[in-house]
């Protein structure tokens, strides 16, 4: 840990068998897991929280304030799970006073030049790909895989074992277990490469085909759909996680694709 051409605050706290290359800046009130090796020329500042076993590639950015004009200089945080890859030139800013802290879960993996907002949430085992751009508040549910370039409106939520397509401009929510692409971004399918290979049956993901196949092909308002799924199918924690996702959405989700994909 002891690089001479690295700084690091007397305040910051950081744990053994951490590695810090040359020319890496580390501020006051930061805390760094066992494990953690952090390249040349990153910058922590303030308020970082970062897990255990994780690689920081050069350039990035972690808990730098945020980009919004309301900020008041309030005390915040930016926390990063255990076993998470950072790759060059990401950013990642730290909360605002609406809730504390931007919250990254264990096991990511961040590709190069993505940025993350203050106050944004991103689930375990979550993929976001280079260049990818998160406005605040933004939710990126578990597993999830958001592809290179594409721009997250702010408070958008992508669900659990989302696929986004890369480029897209996601303006409306993203529900769970579904692919997402063209523009305006429509759902295309649901994500059954990524549902195999986490363990899904082939009956399990039958029922979220179907589930789908009422919300998006079937001519219903999403009300109605909504009805018939309660009323025709197995309660399930699919069936409801899907259905609590939609009626929950406050920007509403995506629409349905036309023609082909």
């Amino acid at each position: 840990m002891n690089q001479p051409l690295a700084y690091v605050h007397p305040g910051a706290k950081i744990a053994k068998n951490v590695v810090i290359e040359p020319f890496t800046t580390i501020h006051n009130n930061v805390v760094i897991g066992d494990g953690t090796w952090i390249g040349s020329n990153v910058t922590i500042m303030e308020g970082a929280r970062i897990g255990k076993n994780c690689n920081i590639f050069p350039g990035a950015v972690i808990s730098a304030v945020p980009q919004d004009l309301k900020f008041g200089g309030e005390e915040s945080l930016a926390i990063i799970g255990d076993n998470c890859t950072i790759r060059e030139c990401v950013t990642i800013n730290r909360g605002t006073i609406a809730s504390g802290q931007t919250l990254i879960g264990n096991n990511c993996l961040i590709m190069a030049a993505a940025h993350i907002a203050h106050d944004c949430h991103v689930g375990h085992n979550a993929i976001i790909v280079n260049g990818v751009l998160l406005g605040g508040h933004v939710t990126i549910g578990n597993h999830a895989v958001i592809g290179g370039l594409a721009a997250i409106h702010q408070f958008i939520s992508v669900g659990d074992h989302a696929m986004v397509s890369g480029g897209s401009l996601v303006r409306k929510d993203v529900p769970p277990f579904t692919k997402a692409a063209k523009e305006p971004l429509s759902y295309v399918g649901i994500n059954s490469v990524g549902l195999r290979r986490r363990g899904f049956t082939s009956e399990k993901i039958k029922e979220i085909q179907e589930i789908y196949r009422i919300l998006y092909q079937k001519n219903y308002n999403v009300t109605q759909a909504l009805g018939i799924i309660e009323a025709e199918m197995e309660a399930t924690p699919e069936r409801d996680e899907i259905i609590d996702f939609i009626r929950n959405s406050s920007r509403g989700v995506m629409k349905g694709y036309t023609g082909n994909y």
